[in-house]
């Protein structure tokens, strides 16, 4: 008898954590007895997926239906695919469809369209009753100062459909539109939308049995306005009790209200004085290595092995899957100009707390102005024994890192990151 195979759609993008959740995905199928197929546009990218995955093919993601015709015929053809999981953001619709197309288990296509469509997403959960800032779909400037004449306070330009606070910028008025379109990742329409204060968090699950579990809550930090790039992490949160309690029951009432059931899942929200207002909802995981805090601080949980048993219909592991330690990850802000060079980084890769250090500067390179996240340029990942210690070593390796840069010759402690 064939083994059951898992279709892993988009592979990995060749970053670091998303090769890393790739992997884990491929290793924790394997430990199941179930085979993987990782159909990609361009596997070579990703050679440690190639080298672990059951088989490769070269399949893109950007037309959904091909995709899902293409898994078709191989099931046609015999290939017993019994579950379809995708970790990247731009295959979530093509995994849905093809689940869709072949009968596997998977999130509706058109659920999935409608969360990765912002618009769409912010209406279905205001039409649910869930608090959402006020937004509007805009062809033209003139359609954003309408907008913009219609709000008291600031709003937030952003496109469409995009991530990693590509092309996100806070206006006031008319006269801050041109810069904010022009940092468009294309003329498409784009978005306004009031803009909400308050201390910003993401929720972080699985679904088992279609029913969402929530195994954390992250707090999160921005650079300042006009910009919103993601600064730092710490998991788990440290709120109140009933505010956790609160938090959980309205992002679970908000996923199954939106009409997901299979999964992993990462929605943002704002805590407001009037109460949570949700933001973006992902049927993934979050990115900046929120997969590797969870697995540290919730020790011997396995995230997507929990996935594949859901898909499968396996019998569930025993929890409790709730953390029990701290992990902060905290990226390096440099300021902008020609790297002279690098001190400190040695050190802080032997520290014991560190679980995973990048750095992708070097003497001679550029470091943009921070405005969305691929400007960032560095990051440490630590574990400790609560979040909040976490949070502490995260900044203090960070800000024993300093970046010299040709702009000022020697830079002041702390540039790196605070």
């Amino acid at each position: 008898m064939k083994k059951p195979t898992l279709m892993v759609v988009g592979g990995a993008r060749p970053l670091a954590f998303s090769v890393d959740q790739a992997e884990s995905v491929l290793a924790q199928a394997a430990a199941r007895g179930v085979r993987t197929l990782v159909t990609a546009p361009v596997p070579a990218a990703t050679p440690s997926i190639v080298a672990a995955a059951g088989e490769v093919s070269a399949v893109g993601f950007a037309e959904p239906e091909e995709t899902a015709e293409w898994a078709r015929r191989r099931v046609a053809a015999g290939e017993h695919i019994v579950a379809v999981y995708a970790l990247l953001e731009m295959a979530q619709v093509a995994a849905a469809e093809t689940a869709a197309a072949i009968g596997a288990p998977g999130n509706p296509p058109e659920v999935i369209r409608r969360i990765r469509t912002k618009d769409a997403c912010r209406a279905a959960l205001a039409a649910a009753g869930f608090a959402q800032p006020a937004v509007r779909l805009c062809a033209s400037a003139a359609d954003a100062e309408d907008f913009l004449r219609e709000m008291s306070g600031p709003c937030i330009l952003k496109p469409r459909d995009a991530m990693g606070s590509r092309g996100v910028s806070q206006v006031s008025s008319a006269a801050d539109l041109p810069a904010a379109l022009a940092l468009l990742p294309d003329a498409g329409a784009f978005l306004v939308e009031e803009f909400v204060s308050g201390p910003e968090f993401s929720a972080e699950g699985i679904f088992q049995g279609g029913r969402p579990r929530i195994l954390a809550i992250t707090a999160k930090e921005t650079v300042p306005p006009p910009f919103f790039a993601e600064t730092a992490h710490t998991l788990p949160a440290d709120l109140p009790e009933p505010q956790r309690r609160e938090i959980e029951e309205t992002v679970s009432a908000a996923l199954l209200a939106l009409g997901l059931r299979i999964g992993a899942f990462h929605v943002e929200m704002w805590l407001t004085p009037t109460g949570i207002v949700l933001g973006e909802v992902h049927s993934r995981f979050g990115g900046d290595w929120v997969h590797k805090m969870l697995e540290y601080t919730i020790p011997g949980i396995e995230l997507f092995g929990l996935i594949i048993d859901d898909m499968l219909g396996l019998p569930r592991a025993p929890g409790p899957f709730e953390p029990t330690r701290g992990a902060a990850v905290r990226y390096l802000t440099p300021l902008p100009g020609t790297v002279v060079a690098v001190e400190g980084w040695d050190e802080v890769r032997a520290h014991p707390a560190v679980l995973h250090a990048e750095l992708s500067v070097g003497p001679g390179a550029e470091i943009p102005p921070l405005r969305c996240s691929p400007d960032r340029v560095g990051l440490i990942v630590v574990g400790a024994e609560t979040s909040t210690r976490a949070r502490e070593v995260a900044k203090e390796l960070v800000s024993s890192v300093r970046v010299v840069t040709a702009a000022d010759g020697v830079m002041p402690k702390g540039s790196a990151g605070e």
